[in-house]
């Protein structure tokens, strides 16, 4: 059976070390699939550990096994009848390596992660370390100590936090992304309130040349100048001088340069202009706050994105409740969540949020599921059937023993994932890492470069022109692309875009979507309606159809099972009859008194035990199964009466859309958590190429990197919790609207 091995590569350098360890892991007959960077190795196949790392060894690089545990590959073909038992058969979580997550502060580019995750990696007891940019965090597996961790990041030139208490970190998370925003709020509008009067000024007056009539008057706007660079840059510089004690160099050391030589050189004419020829006398002072308030700017937007898709993130711990009911031997009580351990028995009741991942040992209830698999109908669950920490009881009451609690249940490890996914890099974030650690020192020495041309061979006086020249490169390079053109045109893009009811979260992704071949789509929300309705009833024996939807929903009136919104919704504003004797016969249906009529509702093993002949009805129960349907039976009086076939129907406007997008190419394929025979009855009637059913969270992450490893080029629809992790997989993630806050 094929397996993931995550591996920890030790020297390699550039992406021709990287080209040959992927060449070497996959021309061995026993790998199927090799992923490696500079500092990692994912390796698919049925080779063991030791014989990837020999040959690593063999390449001349050295690895380690990051994770003792291999991770089982879904198999891309799984048996039907394998199929339908998923949803059931949830692997339970067990617990991971040792892991340690800190808070980072002073990180502002993709240079810095990879500068921090370095730092992190040469620890020793580290087997990995992952940064996450966006939320600006940092996982790491090993034995190292929380404070030799802080350490080596301050060391790097960053700030850094271990905070074990997830509820604090939490707070701590949010606290920080909201005092970021502020600060970076303030310095923007404090920049741009001087750069940009003294920049219109200078345009509209043509006057940005130093004269003896305003030499003190720009004086005055140097020395304001220097005020906003200390108050509203300094991080800019503080960074810098890190990164130049460090050796390295990011953005911000290229922001300090153009910024810092613009204002000296400003500074040099002010005060010297006879040092200067003529022409020479322009002046910088705009330049320097405006390049530092735009830049602020786009950091505050980027803070606010950030604390937003953060909060989104963290809504799913919310999915759980704060305390939790333990059974003992002295009766039952609440505790708060923190004190459940694995093994304690706890219960379940109408209505309760499971708070932790189990099994269940006495009992019978209705789980609404659909925070995991997306499916609207509730799961009947009894005695050895496992349970989900976030899902909800609809009916019903259990006790169940706890498995797994804490980080290690379901819903955390759907948490995990869609942070891993965050955290991983594309190639083309790779090459962005490879440029940004190049670009600074590349700019410097063409500053360096054209000002020794001009010493040289240029006219006198030399040494002026000389820095004139080295000024303007450095100040033409600094970034203000990224301040202002970059996100001028993603504005412009975005803002078209919304006028069509697309909002864009991500820049990347408008780039990345031309090249989509492949679309992935949940079925439940974003195929279809989301809800159970019933499309169709069937009346034998000679009742009239009005008559079998108000007695069935008359009945419907008193339970509390999934189906009876959908029946009473159908049933409309009818006046329903009375019912006496209502019965609720758990796990069959209902029962009751009405008209004068005894009436029975629910499945066919209810009218079977009941010893109603369903002859009739047995054809119109195996063709409404075939199309995806629940058929729900209605019995009166002891004779087969109706048959009501419940079902989650397609948006009306799916099939239209979807044939517009098989006509443009794309290849279409369903990703959804619901059985087989559902799923195929949907996908033909709506036209989709490729089915993919019965899988969870973690499966649809699967599925989606199965396609990938194709070639590819994959795009995800869905709308809910269950859909993150494959969203956050995907090259493109496109949630619907009404979807999940995390989707």
């Amino acid at each position: 059976m094929s397996q993931t091995i995550d591996l920890t590569l030790d020297g390699l350098s550039c992406g021709h070390c990287v080209k040959r360890v992927k060449e070497s892991l996959e021309q061995r007959p026993d790998v199927e699939l090799a992923d490696v960077t500079v500092t990692e190795a994912h390796v698919t196949g049925t080779a063991s550990a030791d014989a990837l790392i020999e040959t690593i060894k063999q390449a001349g690089y050295g690895a380690t096994l990051s994770h003792p545990k291999a991770k089982p590959l879904t198999e891309s073909s799984i048996p039907s009848e394998a199929l339908a038992a998923v949803p059931h058969e949830l692997p339970v979580a067990t617990a991971d390596e040792e892991s340690q997550q800190l808070l980072l502060s002073g990180m502002s580019c993709a240079s810095c992660v990879t500068r921090v995750q370095h730092a992190l990696q040469s620890v020793p007891g580290v087997t990995q370390a992952r940064v996450n940019l966006a939320e600006r965090t940092a996982l790491v597996m090993g034995s190292a100590s929380a404070a030799d961790l802080v350490q080596a990041v301050e060391k790097a030139g960053y700030g850094a936090e271990a905070i074990e208490d997830d509820i604090k970190r939490r707070e701590r998370q949010q606290e920080t992304a909201i005092a970021t925003m502020k600060r970076f709020r303030w310095q923007a509008i404090v920049a741009l309130a001087v750069g940009i009067p003294v920049m219109v000024w200078g345009m509209i007056g043509d006057n940005m040349m130093v004269t003896g009539d305003n030499r003190s008057l720009w004086l005055a706007i140097g020395v304001i100048t220097l005020a906003v660079m200390v108050f509203a840059g300094g991080h800019f510089y503080r960074n810098a001088w890190k990164s130049l004690l460090n050796r390295t160099a990011t953005m911000d050391t290229l922001v300090a340069l153009g910024t810092g030589v613009a204002w000296l050189y400003s500074m040099s004419v002010n005060l010297w202009p006879q040092w200067f020829p003529m022409e020479a006398r322009h002046l910088y002072y705009e330049a320097s706050a405006m390049i530092i308030g735009l830049i602020n700017l786009g950091h505050m937007l980027e803070a606010r994105a950030r604390q937003r898709s953060s909060k989104a993130l963290e809504k799913l711990l919310d999915l759980t409740p704060p305390t939790a009911r333990v059974v003992t031997e002295d009766g039952e009580k609440s505790v708060p969540l923190a004190d459940v351990q694995p093994g304690m028995l706890l219960r379940l009741t109408t209505g309760d949020r499971v708070p932790v991942d189990g099994e269940i040992t006495q009992g019978e209830a209705w789980l609404d599921e659909a925070m995991l698999t997306g499916e609207p109908i509730p799961q009947q669950k009894g005695e050895g059937d496992s349970v989900h920490a976030g899902t909800v009881v609809q009916d019903g009451s259990v006790l169940f023993r706890a498995s797994a609690v804490g980080s290690h249940t379901t819903l955390s490890r759907i948490i995990r994932m869609v942070r891993q996914a965050q955290s991983s890099k594309p190639e083309i974030g790779q090459l962005a890492d490879k440029i940004s650690a190049v670009f600074v020192p590349v700019v410097v020495a063409i500053a360096l470069f054209s000002a020794a041309i001009w010493y040289f061979f240029g006219p006198a006086p030399q040494i002026v022109y000389t820095l004139v020249i080295a000024t303007t490169v450095l100040i033409i390079a600094c970034p203000c692309a990224l301040g202002l053109a970059t996100p001028m045109s993603i504005i412009s893009g975005v803002g078209r875009a919304a006028e069509f009811g697309v909002l864009v979260r991500d820049a990347d992704a408008l780039q990345r979507a031309s090249t989509l071949d492949t679309l992935v789509f949940d079925k439940t929300g974003t195929l279809t309606e989301g809800k159970p309705q019933v499309v169709a009833v069937k009346t034998f024996n000679g009742v009239d159809e009005a008559q079998a939807l108000r007695l069935a929903a008359a009945l419907e009136q008193g339970s509390s099972h999934p189906l009876a919104h959908a029946i009473l919704e159908k049933a409309g504003d009818d006046k329903l009859p009375q019912v006496n004797g209502f019965r609720t016969l758990r796990g069959l249906g209902v029962s009751g008194e009405a008209e004068g009529h005894q009436l029975l509702l629910g499945n066919q093993a209810l009218l079977n035990e009941q010893h109603v002949a369903t002859d009739d009805m047995t054809a119109e129960i195996t063709a409404q199964a075939s199309q995806g349907s629940t058929p729900v039976l209605l019995a009166i009086d002891g004779k087969a009466a109706a048959l009501l076939a419940v079902r989650d129907p397609l948006r009306s406007d799916s099939i239209a859309a979807l044939e517009r997008l098989h006509n443009a190419g794309y290849r279409l394929v369903m990703l959804t958590g619901d059985n087989p025979t559902t799923a195929n009855a949907i996908a033909k009637e709506a036209g989709i190429d490729e089915v993919i059913a019965g899988v969870l969270p973690d499966g649809k992450a699967d599925a989606i990197k199965r396609l990938q490893s194709q070639g590819r080029q994959v795009a995800m629809v869905g709308d809910g919790i269950n859909d993150a992790p494959a969203l956050a997989q995907a090259d493109v993630g496109i949630a619907m609207g009404g979807g999940s806050d995390v989707a």
